[in-house]
């Protein structure tokens, strides 16, 4: 028989994975969700009724939540929240100590704080969870593709920007679409030696699902960001970077997701350019090169 406890989920992940699935959980289950990861310490010294009846909910939600996230027993989730609990205050001490969401009457210290801490956790576990084989199949993607396509709405066209100007200057062949229209019409010319990369922290936006949709139908391969694995895009596309970014209800999409994207799309990037180091580096000095004032413009 199996021990048990190579059974269970990993300690370290399980209040990322409760971020991770809380739009698709049922509006109870997100409710048991969404009390885990505001006070886990508090929720884990809670008796499943105890929990049930802060959260509105009934027992049989609270058993199928914690099943819905890999666990067998409630015991074990309550241990394993406890303890990723102490080891993030421990390995983030350094951290402001405030939490929760950005609320009416923060002071600015308080905002400042709040936001500091999301956006560093954010990265903080992003990094520890972001799945390495898939990165290298991103990056073997990029490398051997004739031509990349970086579309996202909102928040995350910033990120998809970011990412098509960063290969551009090492010389790869990079396209930015703002707008949803163009970035359909050009994903149906691709083919097989173009890549897309979309980016949407919810995996689920209409117009980045859509242009994954056509452009796997011309032949091309896909890459997507999102912190739900479980998404659309998640499901479709043939690599998923996921971040496991911290949002507040103030500004949900915008604040940790973006920032989480872009450590991402930085260690894509990075890859790319270790993969043609020589040409990269060159690449690199002749567009700062490109972009310097002449020295007679700057003695003015």
């Amino acid at each position: 028989m199996a021990d048990e406890s190579t059974e269970r989920p990993d300690s370290r992940t399980v209040l990322v994975r409760m971020r991770a699935v809380l739009p698709s959980l049922r509006p109870s289950e997100r409710r048991i969700a969404q009390a885990f990861l505001d006070a886990p310490v508090d929720s884990a010294d809670l008796s499943i009724a105890d929990l049930a009846q802060q959260c509105g909910t009934s027992t049989t939600s609270v058993v199928r939540f914690y099943k819905r996230i890999g666990y067998a027993h409630y015991r074990d989730l309550r241990i394993d929240v406890a303890r990723e609990a102490t080891r993030e205050k421990l390995a983030h001490a350094e951290v402001p100590s405030v939490s929760g969401d950005i609320d009416l009457d923060d002071s600015l210290d308080e905002v400042i704080a709040k936001v500091a801490r999301n956006e560093t956790l954010s990265i903080a576990d992003t990094a520890r969870t972001l799945d390495r084989q898939a990165l290298a199949r991103a990056v073997g993607l990029i490398t051997a593709a004739r031509r990349v396509d970086c579309f996202g709405v909102g928040a995350s066209s910033l990120v998809a920007l970011d990412l098509q100007r960063k290969l551009t200057r090492i010389g790869r062949t990079a396209l930015n679409w703002p707008d949803s229209h163009n970035a359909w019409t050009s994903a149906a010319t691709l083919d097989a030696s173009c890549v897309v990369v979309v980016v949407s922290h919810s995996g689920e936006t209409a117009d980045t699902v859509e242009f994954l949709t056509l452009a796997r139908a011309a032949g091309a391969s896909s890459v997507a960001i999102t912190n739900h694995e479980g998404s659309r895009l998640g499901v479709n596309a043939d690599v998923t970077l996921t971040t496991a970014a911290r949002e507040t209800r103030f500004r949900a999409g915008a604040l940790g997701s973006r920032i989480a994207q872009l450590m991402v799309v930085d260690c894509l990037f990075t890859g790319v350019a270790q993969a043609s180091y020589d040409a990269s580096q060159s690449a690199l000095r002749n567009t700062y090169a490109a972009v310097r004032l002449p020295a007679s413009d700057k003695k003015r």
